[in-house]
């Protein structure tokens, strides 16, 4: 083994610096790092960033430096971060926040999406861009799936817009819509994780063979490493070009065309040309269940049970209903929704969290258990820590509400996802 390989070698397995934009209460850096009590190895976060506008009290960042430590942590508008005091960094992580919707704009250098919160997409590429002498050579992100579909009058068109951009960059992607519960996590959860390699990462150089070819998706590549799919395509769609600037994509793609996005749930872009096909989840292990994660009846506090009085309320919202309704024009419409199940089933994954969970109030959406005595009750934040894969009781924090550690874990992704995407892709990075 000559001097160059051993240099090469050693360079591979050195952690890999982690920056973690949008970072909430930390679930990326819980999957790629571990725990003090269960540490991951591969991985270091050289710099993080958490902030919330909109709100004075910034308490997710609150816990994200109890639970980290605040070195290395910003809790300023990323908006007014110059790129200059980021490190350099091997890999960019974020759950890029996705209230107000990506929707792209033509401003005077075709830069720009709408949305106070859509427009964060573009700090991700600021980043990226600034970062040219050193761009990270990997980047990994989360979102909710109606990306690829997003917006109604042009499916496609805003993830259509990140993929050119990223390409423009250096960065070939490869995306996957993943629901945690299809591979034994114990929430239905899903979401759209996207990997970019930069052409200057040693993964690029094995990825950019794939020309682009359905190999990397079915077997190849880290996601279906890391989530096996099955292998039953019948028919695969020919690739296509993104074609044009920022500008031209907004205004062009798919413009009065397909009622349907051209993106599946999984696909791979290299310089520009993209393949995309639908593809399913292999695992024939028996999930973890919402059962499997409640706590025992008697360490439950009286306030999460429903009340008698509350009953017939949680009943209405839960059930199937068709309500005439008006509009201030006169126009009279009816609003129609099918039953939910009631209570939620125990031998089942559980629903998605959403981040008005917490609170007693009743709701459609918050999840109810029944208890082994008969009771009917709430989840605890425990219990909603324990679906998104956290460490218990990671968000308590004086002066953090119950409701406000619902909502964080609303807004958190399933830790046991990224987990084995990091594994996946640091495997991959150094046998490259």
């Amino acid at each position: 083994m000559n001097n160059n390989t051993m240099k090469s070698k050693k360079s591979k397995e050195k952690s890999l610096r982690v920056v973690e934009l949008f970072a909430g209460v930390g679930g990326f850096r819980l999957g790629l790092c571990g725990t003090k009590e269960r540490p991951l190895t591969g991985y270091d976060i050289v710099w993080s960033n958490q902030w919330e506008p909109a709100t004075k009290k910034q308490h997710a960042s609150d816990v994200y430096i109890a639970r980290f430590g605040s070195a290395g942590h910003s809790n300023h508008d990323i908006a007014k971060v110059n790129t200059r005091d980021i490190p350099n960094h091997d890999i960019l992580v974020g759950g890029f926040p996705c209230q107000d919707y990506s929707v792209a704009r033509v401003l005077s250098q075709a830069k720009g999406l709408q949305g106070k919160k859509g427009v964060l997409w573009w700090e991700i590429h600021r980043i990226l861009k600034e970062k040219k002498a050193k761009r990270p050579y990997y980047i990994m992100l989360e979102n909710v799936d109606r990306l690829l579909k997003s917006p109604a009058g042009q499916r496609g068109r805003d993830f259509a817009i990140m993929l050119a951009t990223l390409s423009d960059l250096g960065y070939a992607v490869e995306w996957r819509i993943i629901n945690a519960a299809d591979y034994g996590m114990p929430q239905r959860r899903r979401r759209i994780f996207i990997l970019g390699y930069h052409k200057n990462s040693p993964i690029y150089k094995t990825f950019i063979k794939e020309k682009p070819s359905s190999n990397w998706l079915l077997s190849n590549g880290a996601a279906t490493k890391a989530f096996p799919i099955h292998n039953d395509q019948q028919k695969l769609d020919l690739p296509f070009k993104l074609i044009g600037d920022a500008a031209e994509l907004t205004a062009k793609f798919n413009k009065n065309g397909s009622p349907k996005s051209p993106f599946q749930n999984a696909g791979i872009m290299i310089e520009r040309n993209v393949l995309t096909f639908n593809v399913k989840a292999n695992h024939n292990k028996p999930p973890k269940t919402l059962g499997d994660i409640l706590l025992h009846e008697k360490n439950i506090p009286s306030h999460y049970f429903v009340t008698k009085s509350e009953l017939p309320k949680w009943r209405y919202l839960k059930g199937a209903k068709k309500e005439k309704r008006g509009q201030g024009s006169g126009h009279i419409f009816y609003y129609a929704e099918g039953p939910m199940i009631f209570p939620d089933p125990l031998h089942k994954p559980s629903r998605t969290i959403v981040t008005g969970e917490g609170g007693s109030t009743p709701s459609r959406f918050k999840h109810v258990v029944r208890t082994t005595s008969g009771h009917l009750r709430r989840l605890t934040p425990i219990e909603l820590e324990r679906l998104c894969m956290f460490p218990d009781n990671h968000t308590a924090l004086s002066g953090i509400s119950d409701q406000r550690r619902a909502f964080f874990m609303g807004n958190a992704l399933v830790v046991g996802v990224v987990e084995k995407l990091g594994r996946s892709l640091l495997a991959m990075h150094r046998q490259a």
